[in-house]
């Protein structure tokens, strides 16, 4: 699983620390810090923060499948 944090959209409100905080944490008032790259024993509370978002400023890749081999279409 990665996330990205748009932190030009971030507004510190701090919904995602509150509700994963091992992946989220605020550094000082406004700052956040966050894990690019959260274990996947935290996915079900690192989905519901990125859903609690006000400002939807995080986006969640779950990764899945991405290293399996492509096939080659028929020319």
């Amino acid at each position: 699983m990665r996330v990205v944090v748009d932190l030009s959209r971030c507004e510190g409100y701090a919904q995602c620390a509150f509700l994963a905080p091992d992946a989220f944490r605020m550094h000082g008032e406004e700052a956040l810090m966050y894990h690019p790259n959260p274990d996947d024993a935290q996915r079900d509370r690192v989905l519901r923060a990125a859903a609690a978002c006000p400002l939807q400023a995080i986006l969640v890749d779950q990764l899945e499948g991405r290293d399996a081999p492509v096939e080659a279409s028929p020319s």
